[in-house]
């Protein structure tokens, strides 16, 4: 009986000190990880923007391929891309678009839904929240831009940060969020 006794805080000794080091590898693993994610990765502009969207009354999911700069409908909405960015393939895999949607019914005027960066790898992060429809952004396609020039907004009078750095700063929450 008394063996076993002595033999309990040697047990824990070890079971403590070998989760410690567990947690301490799991901290320096995860702490590269979260550095190597912060870090801002380089951006290829494109002409268009792949997005999905899904009609919840009918349940029909369309894949959308909208040119930078065209208006498109959905249904009652009118999307317009302003730009969409895709990182390099030796990156994180990222696609982004900068978009404004709003909802053109008949009789009325435009009802602005939505103006913002949309990340394909987190589409919740920054949605369009309407009652019948979801758009959100898959991919980028048609490279045009790879100058990284000027990125001021292309819409008359906007006061919208859609430079890379205002992206960057989306990029970030999302990365701090997990």
């Amino acid at each position: 009986m008394g063996l076993q006794l002595d033999a309990l805080p040697k047990v824990c000794e070890l079971a403590a000190g070998t989760f410690f080091r567990f947690i301490f590898l799991l901290g320096i693993g995860g702490g590269a990880l979260l550095l190597a994610g912060v870090t801002p990765g380089k951006a290829v502009s494109y002409r268009i923007a792949v997005l999905q969207g899904i009609d919840k009354v009918t349940a029909r999911v369309t894949t959308i391929k909208a040119p930078i700069g065209k208006t498109i409908h959905f249904g009652t909405l009118k999307i317009v891309v302003r730009h969409c960015d895709k990182r390099l393939p030796e990156e994180l895999p990222e696609s982004a678009a900068f978009m404004e949607i709003s909802e053109v019914r008949s009789a009325e005027s435009a009802i602005n839904l939505f103006s913002g960066w949309m990340l394909a790898s987190s589409p919740a992060l920054s949605a369009l929240e309407h009652p019948v429809y979801d758009i959100w952004v898959l991919d980028c396609g048609g490279k045009v831009d790879v100058s990284g020039g000027n990125r001021k907004s292309p819409v008359k009078g906007n006061t919208k940060d859609v430079s890379l750095p205002g992206l960057q700063k989306l990029l970030d929450k999302n990365i701090n969020k997990n």
